[in-house]
Parts: C-alpha cells; sequence; structure tokens
C-alpha cells in the first residue's frame, strides 16, 4: 500500500505541454523569427522565398506551432477580430450576410459572432463582454437604440440592416419599406381584399418597418389586415406552420385569401401546413415571404418574395468596417442596397 507521501504516479501527474515559440520554429527551420512572422500571418508574398516559405511551414507542422493571437492583440492594441453581433441566427438569411462579410475581409480579419436563442437578441452587456478581446471593429445587425447607447464600443462599428437606427453611426440598410409596398400593391392587383401577415417576435426595427409599410399601403389599396389575422413566432418552419394550423379556420371564416410573411422561413411553413390541409395554393390561398432565400425558386409551389441583397449586405457592411479599421475615410456613411419583388406560382393567379 502507497504511503500517504509516496510520490504521484506518472499516471496521476499532470504534464503541462510545452509551448512552442516562434523562436524555436526558426530554429527547426533555419530562419529567422521575422521571416516565420511573415508566413505565420500570411504576410510572406514577394517577402519571402518560396523555399524558406516551405521550410517554415513543414516546422510549424512538425512542431504545433500556434501564433499567439493573445500577445499580438496586446503588443498592437487590437486584434484582428470582428464580431457580428446578429439577432436570431437560426434564420437562413444569416447564412448569405456571413458569406458577404467573409469575402470581403478575406484572410485579413477572423470573424466571431455573437448570437443569442431564436427570437432573442444579445445584450449590450454581453457584447461588452467580448470587447475584452480587443477586436478591430463590430458589425452589428438590426440594433435597436437602447442596445447601441448601453453598448459604447470603443473601435469602428458599423451596422447592418437597421433603418432609422443610430443615425450617428455607419450604416448599410435594405429599401424594405419599398418591397413591402411592391408586395401589398402585388396583392392587391391579384384582387385580395383581406390578408393575414405573420411576423416575426425579435422585435428588431427592420421587422417593423416592414410590417408598418406593407400595412399602410394595403389600406391605401383597399386591402383590410385584421386584427385577429395579425400573428408572430420565431423564424422557424415548423413554429410558423402551428401557428398557420392553429389560425386557418377562424381565418378561413373571417375572408382571408392571403397571408404575407416577414421572412421567407415563416412562408415555408405555412405553405407546409397548407398542403396538410388540402389547400389550392394560390387559388384558395396566396402565400408570399421576404428575403427570397434560394429555396424559395423550388419550393412546391415557388414562392413569391421581396429579394433583399443579403450576400451584398454583409459585404458592403464589411468593405465599410475594412475602410475605418485601417483609418480610411468613407465616401458615404450611410448605403441603401434596392430590394425587389419576385413574383412567382404561391401568388400569381393571372
Amino acid at each position: 500500500m502507497e504511503s500517504a507521501d509516496a510520490p504521484a504516479t506518472p499516471h496521476a501527474r499532470a504534464v503541462a505541454p510545452r509551448r512552442v515559440t516562434a523562436a524555436m520554429v526558426a530554429e527547426h527551420a533555419g530562419v529567422s523569427t521575422a521571416t516565420v512572422s511573415l508566413v505565420a500571418n500570411g504576410k510572406s508574398a514577394g517577402r519571402v522565398s518560396a523555399a524558406n516559405e516551405e521550410r517554415v511551414r513543414a516546422a510549424i507542422r512538425e512542431l504545433g506551432y500556434v501564433v499567439d493571437g493573445i500577445g499580438s492583440s496586446l503588443s498592437r492594441g487590437v486584434s484582428s477580430t470582428v464580431i457580428l453581433v446578429a439577432p436570431d441566427i437560426s434564420n437562413p438569411f444569416f447564412a448569405r450576410v456571413i458569406a458577404g462579410v467573409r469575402a470581403a475581409l478575406g484572410n485579413d480579419y477572423q470573424l466571431l459572432l455573437s448570437v443569442t436563442d431564436a427570437g432573442q437578441f444579445p445584450s449590450a452587456a454581453e457584447t461588452r463582454r467580448l470587447l475584452s478581446l480587443r477586436p478591430a471593429g463590430l458589425l452589428v445587425d438590426a440594433p435597436d437604440e437602447t442596445f447601441l447607447e448601453e453598448l459604447s464600443a470603443p473601435g469602428p462599428v458599423v451596422l447592418l440592416d437597421a433603418p432609422g437606427v443610430g443615425d450617428r453611426l455607419p450604416a448599410v440598410n435594405m429599401d424594405v419599406e419599398g418591397g413591402a409596398r411592391d408586395l401589398a400593391a402585388h396583392l392587391a392587383a391579384q384582387g385580395h381584399r383581406r390578408i393575414a401577415y405573420v411576423d416575426g417576435i425579435t422585435g428588431t426595427a427592420t421587422f417593423a418597418l416592414r410590417r408598418e409599410a406593407f400595412l399602410d399601403e394595403a389600406a391605401a389599396r383597399g386591402i383590410e389586415v385584421p386584427p385577429a389575422a395579425r400573428v408572430a413566432t420565431t423564424i422557424d418552419v415548423g413554429a410558423a406552420a402551428a401557428e398557420f394550423a392553429a389560425s386557418w379556420a377562424a381565418w378561413r371564416r373571417d375572408g382571408i385569401t392571403a397571408v404575407a410573411c416577414a421572412t421567407d422561413t415563416h412562408a415555408y411553413g405555412i405553405l407546409q401546413e397548407a398542403r396538410v390541409k388540402g389547400l389550392s395554393i394560390p387559388c384558395e390561398l396566396a402565400v408570399a415571404g421576404f428575403d427570397d432565400l434560394p429555396y424559395s425558386q423550388t419550393s412546391n409551389p415557388a414562392l413569391t418574395s421581396v429579394r433583399l441583397p443579403a450576400d451584398d449586405l454583409g459585404r458592403r457592411a464589411a468593405e465599410q468596417l475594412r475602410r475605418l479599421i485601417e483609418g480610411q475615410a468613407l465616401e458615404e456613411a450611410r448605403l441603401t442596397l434596392q430590394t425587389s419583388l419576385v413574383v412567382r406560382a404561391s401568388t400569381r393567379r393571372r
């Protein structure tokens, strides 16, 4: 039996892994630490010979070297990280926004996402904790004024899809108001007079603007959207389908002939449940969405939708942020991207 003060066995003794440094890589590859830094940080083009670069990369692989990003951040005062703060990342729309952001950032910056549960927006307190990483800048999608006032970020900030919010900050917006009005006009032209509206519960300014513009244009064109036919769910196919299943009997008695949705994801749920109920679309019920996601072209039937330039939104916002990070002046601080209505079989009756 081992005594209490017996030395620990090899299995019980935790051995801290040796930290591999740039100097160790340089010695292994037979080059300078400056050369290692250039290769490891992707800045070797035209500055390091192909042979030396290959030796450094081989040494990095063999030794398991990782660039000390925290140390670099401390020495420079900021990191190469860009944080994207976004509500409800479950919305497929954000996959395209992120693709646009990454295209503009390239290999010079790393993208970190800050998101919360579906239907919730990150709090300013949560985001401020991420500022300890000393990000190069922030991209904030669909914020409200309270969030921006409480955030007080010290570095560059660019807003995305934030109509009427944060007027003092650079922003890239979309003409969601114009798209919503075009959709209402289209449904009126198809002869609809009583319509339901399915909204998102996130409560962001962009959802409020598209809803208010749609309702205003609908009223101006003689369309009624009864209060009982205005509902909201998370941006989720199942949630929208369940809401429609619970509401359709009453809506039908109330003469509802079309459903306009704040996102395509909501509309997919309506289409799914409408098929379950055996409804003919668009003859018995027309359905339209917002976003024009790729699946909208091939859904059954193809979905009428307001096309939002998601990729361009992410790319242009990240380009604006890069200019600020790199000390360049913005030619125009607030940009507005055009939207368009894409009419397909889910609403076209004639």
